[in-house]
């Protein structure tokens, strides 16, 4: 068992960090880690979300607030800027707006690493509400969906011009972003960018395109989801 005062005695030791400081940042950051993982959720519900990223706000400005807890206190001379290069993700780039909740883990955390637990919850109130009400209202949706199409022809089709009275049709906008060989050079790959309406009968686009590639392979994704080499 821990002698009295365990607690007391080591962080105390820390430059003057007492032991209500230190669980009183800590426990707020945690409060304001799992309320912003519920504005996540919240906000994310129909597009759906990774539990792993749910756990990760959590984490982050708990670990945040640590950093510029000890920091603040046992090297002045450090910039609070310095804190958050000990932190980096080595990862695809994805949503924009999964990044900006990134951020605004970090953030919170850095406030209450720095002893603003006050002004954290009121940042994290202000932010949480503007974002679940934009969610609400679909502030910014589109009416259109950027998608990637990909069509896979044979070799001997000709298809210059052979799909654009179906992409007039059915898109708003398409561009012929890359045409590249599969299979050996066997078949063509032609992929494009379009933007589809979401009236529109996407079965009926894609039946329309089977007829004209010889019902080979046809592939219609969310930009999004795709990777981002056919915009160079």
């Amino acid at each position: 068992m821990f002698k009295n005062g365990f607690f007391s005695n080591v962080l105390d030791a820390q430059d003057g960090i007492s032991t209500q400081e230190f669980f009183m940042c800590i426990g707020a950051s945690i409060i304001i880690g799992f309320l912003i993982s519920l504005i996540y959720m919240a906000t994310h519900r129909k597009e759906g979300y990774s539990q792993s990223y749910v756990f990760t706000l959590i984490m982050l400005p708990t670990t945040i607030s640590l950093i510029l807890l000890l920091i603040n206190t046992t090297a002045g001379a450090l910039s609070l800027a310095g804190a958050f290069t000990l932190v980096r993700f080595r990862s695809v780039a994805g949503d924009p707006k999964d990044l900006a909740y990134i951020f605004f883990s970090m953030a919170s955390g850095t406030v209450c690493g720095i002893g603003y637990i006050g002004f954290a919850f009121v940042f994290f109130i202000i932010l949480g509400i503007i974002l679940f009400a934009l969610s609400e209202v679909n502030f910014g949706g589109t009416k259109n969906s950027h998608m990637t199409l990909k069509i896979t022809i044979p070799e001997n089709l000709d298809y210059q011009g052979v799909f654009e009275p179906v992409l007039n049709k059915y898109t708003n906008f398409h561009k012929l972003r890359r045409v590249k060989t599969t299979n050996f050079g066997t078949l063509f790959e032609l992929i494009y960018s379009v933007d589809v309406p979401d009236s529109i009968d996407q079965k009926k686009f894609i039946d329309e395109l089977r007829t004209l590639n010889g019902n080979m392979t046809i592939n219609l994704v969310f930009f999004k989801y795709d990777d981002k080499i056919y915009e160079n």
